[in-house]
């Protein structure tokens, strides 16, 4: 496992060698602005694959998406919802999590065969940088093994990891504590599936408004 830090290498190379590395396969982990998260090209199967097996995943929980721009939601989301847009322009680039209609291709390995497709645009971090910077989704699942907890460190990925991964992106400690907050809104009133850093009243303000 390669340990690449932005604060040496700088932030363009880390990002440049990132982009190259989930082009090829490879699976890294980077922080996000709550911890650190499971990074592959979201179309690579057999990284997808892999993800769940070192995670220890169950194959009945799906894979949470991030992107860097909202035009690339047309390659794995069939529709957006009105609603969803309200809550994409109070709280992205942010710590929010929209499920959303899955494209009818799109991965099993990403949908968990519901049907629909969790996503966001991360807030501040190593993780928004990179997802800017490429024209595809990205997983950010959680950087740990299934029912421990999530790693907010890079010593945390490599306890959990180790050499089952291609690299981890050291930027230090994230803030942690909290993880995003998840909102399905795929029906006609969105409801908060899972309390985060944006909490259940701001969601309802937002979809009020």
């Amino acid at each position: 496992m390669e340990i690449i830090r932005p604060r040496e290498c700088g932030m363009e190379a880390a990002v440049a060698w990132c982009a190259a590395a989930l082009l090829r396969g490879d699976i890294i982990a980077f922080p996000t602005e709550t911890f650190y998260g499971l990074g592959a090209k979201y179309d690579n199967l057999l990284s997808l694959e892999k993800i769940y097996a070192i995670k220890n995943r169950p194959r009945d929980k799906a894979m949470p998406l991030i992107i860097g721009q909202r035009k690339l939601l047309s390659l794995v989301a069939e529709a957006v919802p009105p609603a969803a847009e309200r809550l994409m322009d109070r709280f992205w680039p942010g710590p929010l999590t929209l499920i959303l209609p899955a494209k009818a291709n799109l991965s099993r390995y990403i949908t968990a065969g519901t049907g629909t497709v969790a996503i966001r645009i991360p807030g501040t971090s190593f993780a928004q940088t990179l997802a800017a910077a490429v024209d595809f989704p990205l997983t950010a699942t959680s950087a740990n093994i299934s029912t421990h907890p999530p790693a907010a460190s890079p010593e945390a990925v490599s306890r959990y990891f180790n050499d089952h991964i291609d690299a981890v992106i050291d930027c230090g400690r994230t803030p942690g504590m909290v993880p995003s907050t998840i909102v399905d809104a795929t029906v006609d009133r969105p409801f908060v599936l899972r309390r985060g850093v944006v909490t259940v009243e701001e969601v309802l303000r937002a979809l009020q408004a």
